[in-house]
């Protein structure tokens, strides 16, 4: 990833995207077999990539913290409850 037209963030999104097609040189590798012709597979590799630079020229939208709402707290400790009720339920008789 040496190109000095992408800034750094996008260049380490684009290794992300690229994920084991990425060598340890930092370049993409992409194979392209799709098709009978070399020129038309070339043309599909480079599709491929360019598609990759693409995504990764888009940043991530920032994640907003949000607080869990009323109702979902409750579902949650009902669960709990109950889950802790089937495994005192499990346990054997009292002597």
């Amino acid at each position: 990833m040496g190109s000095p037209h992408l800034l750094e963030a996008a260049k380490r999104r684009a290794a992300a995207l690229a994920g084991s097609r990425l060598t340890n040189d930092g370049e993409i590798v992409i194979t392209a077999s799709r098709h009978r012709t070399q020129a038309m597979n070339r043309d599909d590799a480079l599709d491929r990539l360019a598609e990759i630079l693409r995504a990764a020229l888009i940043p991530p939208k920032p994640r907003r913290a949000t607080r869990p709402t009323l109702a979902s707290k409750k579902r949650r400790l009902e669960g709990k409850s109950q889950r802790s009720t089937t495994k005192k339920l499990r346990s054997g008789p009292i002597d």
